[in-house]
């Protein structure tokens, strides 16, 4: 479902994703990890298209992002970290205008559907008011709304928890589960091992540009030669890395 293949981003002299290899299969949870500038936010950046990559491919359901762009972003949904808005529309009028941009006919079952993942949410009642009088977390979840209303087939998420109070985690943690049971595959990039042990089947983790290290949870402490918890696994071998220093 989805392919990374070579990926790579430089800035002058910086290589901040160095010639990345990656394979997702569809329907999986899949959890991105690594430190700060590791990578991550570059490498989802260019998965949705925001970012060119330097040099490489990105794959997704068998297109090729560089030569049908809008195939690619048809069947994905993106959730940034920083929710950016148009904040003098109401709530329901800016997934109308998403489902706009997604060429989805103004029916009453996509209505139904939009009145459905802001009750999901808990946004109903503001659906008629402007998002600027929403709280970060209330713009998070309508970003989450907009990125589901036109039942993308991958999910590219970018720090999902972010402004979420425990409830919205929980919520936002069982829906990323449902969407996999349905057949979607969840790209998730986050800093907190408990939600990545949590939800993701596959994890990877990513340090300078490079994946040091993939597998299921238990592949991991394998990798690193250690039991517990991914918190000890994830520091264990990011430091081997970083003492090896680069290859």
């Amino acid at each position: 479902m989805i392919q990374l293949i070579n990926l790579t981003k430089q800035y002058r002299q910086i290589t901040a994703v160095d010639h990345l290899h990656l394979t997702v299969r569809k329907g999986v949870r899949f959890a991105f990890l690594g430190p700060n500038g590791a990578g991550k936010t570059t490498t989802i950046k260019m998965m949705a298209g925001v970012l060119r990559p330097t040099a490489g491919r990105v794959i997704i359901d068998g297109h090729d992002l560089a030569a049908s762009p809008a195939a690619v972003k048809q069947c994905i949904g993106f959730i940034p970290d920083r929710p950016y808005l148009y904040e003098k529309l109401t709530g329901l009028e800016f997934l109308q205008f998403v489902a706009g941009l997604y060429g989805l006919d103004r029916s009453s079952l996509l209505r139904k559907r939009m009145e459905g993942l802001l009750s999901l949410f808990e946004l109903e009642q503001w659906e008629d008011e402007l998002i600027e009088s929403y709280s970060h977390g209330m713009k998070q979840r309508l970003v989450m709304c907009a990125a589901l209303v036109h039942q993308p087939k991958v999910l590219i998420v970018d720090e999902p928890m972010v402004g979420l109070d425990p409830k919205g985690a929980r919520l936002v943690k069982d829906l990323f589960r449902e969407q996999a049971s349905n057949g979607t595959t969840l790209f998730m990039s986050t800093h907190s091992l408990e939600v990545a042990e949590e939800v993701c089947e596959e994890i990877a983790i990513i340090q300078a540009g490079r994946i040091i290290a993939s597998g299921t949870p238990e592949e991991l402490r394998k990798q690193a030669g250690m039991d517990g918890k991914l918190e000890d696994v994830f520091l264990r071998l990011t430091q081997e890395v970083g003492l090896a220093g680069p290859a």
